[in-house]
């Protein structure tokens, strides 16, 4: 159901409180990664720590999503998930390489914009392909209560009920103070702002756009409810819930749209993937690295180490993304799992 719109509203509550509190931090000076500013107060020891267990989560965490990226690529190729897999990863790995986090900021910003329009056009075609429109399809899902935003959970297994009100409000702050406030991923396109003012203002427009993004998506999910009359994923034949979507874009969907939507949903993880790479790049050379380094480390031989750690955590995405394959759990709780130790 809606249940999870309950995070996504706090969310934004968790990027003011960044603004107004970690931005001016860290904007005191010349500050490279997030990490940088714990050396300031606790040493170099907490800085190296901090980077390390970002390095570890951010691994797993997008090795969870370079996965759910290969499921629908699985699906137009007609190859297994680890071909798949390494297509997406040396694709992302190619433009990150080059173009460094101003390639990523700008790829980012048209990959958002197309897979936005996808979900949309998704949504439509969904629509208009069934016989009673809006109020025909999504009948089953207002049945079955799908359109239940608000979940108290007062009960008798209130700490067991995920996506309860309380626990959205205190995990969504949380989890957005630690993905926007403290992760690499984001801090470092903060730190590439102009001002306190230009990062503010993204942050929380971020945290606006992502309530209407996440909200779009849901409602693609009660569509397809529709569509496929209520069945299961063993009805369906398929293994995961994370096959449904991919599914109907390969064969529910005419040619030409099939091809942009499934543009939209590799511009999605690619974003997260290119982003990830040069996260996790620069916070192994300036955290661990760089302060290690003998004296005399020259520009040209920091980028030069800088791109083979790229490549290097490449690899191990592509090895973690290996090791997700037989999960379960569908792909976005496990992911937002794993960030959240962060």
């Amino acid at each position: 159901n809606l249940n999870f719109l309950q995070v996504t509203f706090v969310y934004l509550i968790g990027r003011i409180v960044i603004s107004y509190l970690f931005l001016p931090a860290y904007a005191t000076g010349e500050l490279s990664t997030a990490y940088a500013f714990l050396e300031r107060r606790f040493g170099s020891k907490t800085r190296s720590l901090a980077s390390v267990v970002f390095l570890f989560t951010r691994i797993a965490a997008d090795g969870v999503r370079l996965f759910a990226t290969a499921i629908p690529l699985k699906f137009v190729l007609g190859v297994e998930y680890p071909v798949a897999i390494a297509i997406l990863a040396v694709v992302a790995l190619a433009y990150t390489s080059v173009g460094g986090v101003r390639g990523v900021i700008w790829v980012d910003a048209v990959q958002m914009v197309i897979y936005t329009g996808g979900a949309l056009i998704a949504g439509f075609v969904l629509i208009g392909s069934h016989d009673g429109g809006w109020a025909g399809i999504t009948a089953l899902a207002a049945a079955a209560d799908k359109f239940d935003v608000i979940n108290l959970g007062f009960g008798p297994d209130f700490w067991k009920t995920p996506y309860t009100l309380l626990g959205g409000i205190l995990g969504g702050a949380f989890l957005s103070m630690a993905s926007h406030g403290t992760d690499q991923l984001i801090v470092q396109r903060v730190l590439a702002t102009k001002s306190v003012s230009a990062g503010r203002r993204a942050l929380i427009g971020s945290g606006i756009i992502i309530i209407v993004q996440f909200l779009l998506f849901l409602v693609v999910g009660l569509l397809l409810y529709g569509h496929y009359g209520g069945a299961t994923v063993a009805d369906l034949g398929l293994k995961r819930p994370d096959e449904i979507f991919p599914r109907f874009i390969v064969e529910g969907l005419p040619p030409g749209v099939t091809g942009l939507i499934i543009a939209g949903l590799f511009a999605a993880a690619l974003s997260t993937l290119a982003g990830s790479m040069s996260s996790m790049a620069s916070s192994t050379v300036l955290d661990l690295y760089k302060p290690r380094a003998k004296a005399g480390l020259t520009a040209e031989r920091e980028l030069w180490v800088s791109r083979m750690v790229t490549v290097l955590w490449a690899a191990l995405l592509i090895l973690s993304a290996l090791f997700f394959m037989n999960t379960s759990q569908p792909v976005v709780e496990l992911a937002l799992s794993i960030a959240s130790f962060t």
